[in-house]
């Protein structure tokens, strides 16, 4: 973006952009978009200040922020997991972001980021699959069919080439509303009784349930050889998906593992058991998918870097599309060490008028 002159102002994004900024673009080039700038970062992974996110739990939920650098650009989120928030009318997951120069510290970017984190969760997920599903994976089965089902679905479509779903939720209205949601948009959908039903012929299958506690939404004998799983519901401390023996044959890859070893599923294995960094892959460091019978798993919980992807991401579309509006958040006085002669003069305003 050009440069405000007025040190003042700093571009924000609200919901309203960000919808109009999302169909404006194209949901599915969005998500493609989006994809590359996440494997452009993730491919200088090791320039990126890395940290596991900063956690405050409650038996309701989570709230977060997850800060990173990559030397010239800052960028944090902050986010909430509540699931009971659903039975009061409320999003279980919202967030909002900042991106930030390292050169003097201004923001340079505020922004939604409830829409924003569901695309990039989708887009995040797809990029794993890509690299880890074995290759002319056509068929998804998705359990759990909330918030994230319809962006992970379009995801898969554009960036993998899933053309046909299997859905399953233990609320039938769910899948009813995500395959409505979904219709016409290129796929062939079964709405399934079961989750046991949901994985037969499945090549990926994506976990999005909102429960915080241990469950198994996958049994070991659900999993046969050659599927890639997607787990992105299993993202706290004590909120898991899968069961341990799915793990114990599976080839793991995750984001960072300090965080994935306290809040993903292999929470359930020793601190010490071997996995795979997804960056070492797309940067082409260490092999993916090794053949067509290895079972591949992306623990998903997501990372800082991929928030401060699609913060760079939307911050890049903003001039060609002025789908923002300019707020006056910084304070500026005319002297930078005269802050309180500015609000002097503030006040000898209010007098005039």
């Amino acid at each position: 973006m050009t440069a405000h002159s007025n040190l003042n102002i700093v571009p924000f994004v609200s919901v309203d952009h960000m919808m109009r900024l999302v169909l404006k673009v194209g949901i599915e080039t969005f998500l493609t978009e989006l994809a590359l700038v996440i494997e452009e970062d993730f491919r200088r992974w090791e320039q990126f200040d890395k940290t596991p996110r900063v956690a405050s739990h409650s038996k309701e939920g989570v709230i977060e922020l997850m800060p990173t650098s990559d030397g010239t650009l800052y960028g944090f989120k902050y986010v909430n997991g509540h699931p009971k928030n659903m039975k009061e009318g409320r999003q279980t997951v919202t967030a909002f972001g900042v991106l930030s120069d390292v050169g003097n510290g201004y923001p340079t970017l505020l922004s939604e980021m409830t829409f924003l984190t569901a695309l990039r969760t989708a887009a995040m997920s797809a990029v794993a699959a890509k690299h880890l599903a074995r290759p002319n994976s056509k068929t998804m089965a998705i359990i759990g069919n909330g918030a994230q089902s319809e962006f992970q679905a379009l995801a898969f479509k554009a960036i993998v080439g899933v053309t046909e779903l299997r859905l399953y939720d233990i609320d039938p209205s769910a899948t009813e509303r995500c395959a409505g949601n979904l219709a016409g948009k290129g796929f062939t959908i079964k709405a399934c009784s079961s989750s046991q039903e949901a994985v037969e012929g499945a090549d990926i299958i994506t976990t999005a349930t909102a429960d915080k506690q241990y469950a198994t939404i996958l049994s070991d004998n659900m999993v046969g050889p050659g599927v890639h799983i997607n787990a992105v519901g299993g993202d706290c401390p004590g909120k898991t998906e899968l069961h341990r023996d799915i793990l114990l044959r599976s080839d793991i890859f995750v984001e960072y593992p300090p965080q994935t070893r306290i809040e993903g599923e292999i929470q359930q294995l020793a601190s010490d058991y071997p996995v795979k960094e997804l960056w070492e892959v797309i940067a082409g460091k260490c092999e993916g998918r090794q053949s067509e019978r290895v079972i591949t798993l992306f623990d998903s919980v997501g990372f800082a870097i991929e928030d401060f992807s699609a913060l760079r991401y939307v911050r890049s579309k903003l001039e060609e599309t002025g789908l923002y509006v300019e707020l006056d958040l910084l304070a500026d006085p005319d002297e930078p060490r005269d802050l309180y002669g500015m609000l002097l003069r503030c006040e000898a305003h209010l007098r005039v008028v």
